[in-house]
């Protein structure tokens, strides 16, 4: 069955970036965040997304998340996300994870400027050619304005051998399905919305690229198993229970409503980065709720 093997599991959480009470990285935290979420339904994990304030992180305190990171869970757990609308300081920063220790790529859609097709052809292989990284192309129009479209991740599919997967947040499932169609089957197709696991998974794809998974990875892990073991009840039964946290984690600016969670289940992980700010009490009463209908954490019951 396509996508039963993923390079990096089926359940990869892109982690938050811990932050201190002054607001600088907290780099012990996030040794042992990436740590707890291994034991607690990731297989792998992203460092330097979106949901790990990219935005707001410099180049120096990247490349030590990734470096910590990678000591504690090996380089071929530890994805780095880059990204930019300047192909060639994305290739810097790629060469510079690559140095520090991960395994992989995750190369998001420069934004902004809104490139053509040719224009994404010509970044991703940009990046992909200056490391022998695997590279997982990541589309979310959403944030970028431009939609990486099916035919140009094909493309760059067939014609980068170390363009090796894409994350598909564009929520976009006939376009999902078109990737499927018209890549090799060993093309790897996670979805980046924690909304459309399942979807993904009878479309050909292989898991999630997950923001929810933090707090329900075991869950999502056993969904994604019972999926590819041939049990679609139990695997629709688990995928639904996350559902309501996957509502709250997005019910305000990502990842604002996951850092106050992961403070609410014991394991804090400080603030945010302006422009970015904390939760009010009525955006901290939807998560509360979310919590609550959710159950256990672990042996941490709410």
């Amino acid at each position: 069955m396509r996508g039963m093997n993923g390079r990096w599991g089926r359940v990869v959480t892109a982690m938050v970036t811990p932050f201190d009470e002054r607001g600088e990285v907290d780099y012990l935290r996030a040794e042992r965040l990436a740590h707890w979420l291994l034991s607690y339904g990731s297989e792998s994990l992203v460092i330097n997304g979106t949901t790990g304030e990219s935005p707001t992180t410099d180049g120096d305190e990247k490349a030590e998340l990734v470096r910590v990171v990678s000591a504690v869970i090996g380089k071929n757990k530890t994805i780095a996300g880059v990204g930019g609308n300047d192909t060639r300081a994305v290739v810097k920063t790629a060469i510079r994870a690559h140095d520090a220790g991960a395994g992989a790529i995750l190369a998001v859609a420069p934004y902004y400027n809104k490139p053509s097709q040719e224009g994404l052809y010509r970044h991703f292989r940009a990046v992909a050619e200056a490391t022998p990284l695997p590279v997982i192309l990541y589309n979310v129009p959403g944030r970028t304005i431009t939609n990486i479209e099916a035919s140009t991740t094909s493309r760059l599919a067939k014609d980068v051998p170390n363009i090796v997967a894409t994350k598909e947040a564009s929520a976009n499932l006939a376009q999902v399905g078109e990737i499927a169609r018209t890549t090799p089957e060993e093309f790897d197709i996670y979805t980046g919305d924690d909304g459309t696991v399942l979807p993904t998974l009878a479309l050909g794809g292989t898991g999630v690229i997950s923001v929810v998974s933090h707090l329900c990875g075991p869950d999502l892990q056993a969904s994604c198993n019972a999926w590819f073991d041939g049990d679609p009840t139990e695997a629709l039964c688990l995928f639904l229970r996350t559902l309501p946290l996957t509502r709250a984690v997005f019910s305000a600016p990502s990842p604002s409503p996951l850092k106050y969670a992961m403070g609410r289940i014991g394991q804090p992980v400080g603030g945010v980065r302006l422009p970015l700010v904390e939760l009010t009490e009525t955006e901290q009463g939807v998560v509360d709720r979310a919590l609550a209908e959710y159950g256990t954490f672990g042996s941490l019951a709410l």
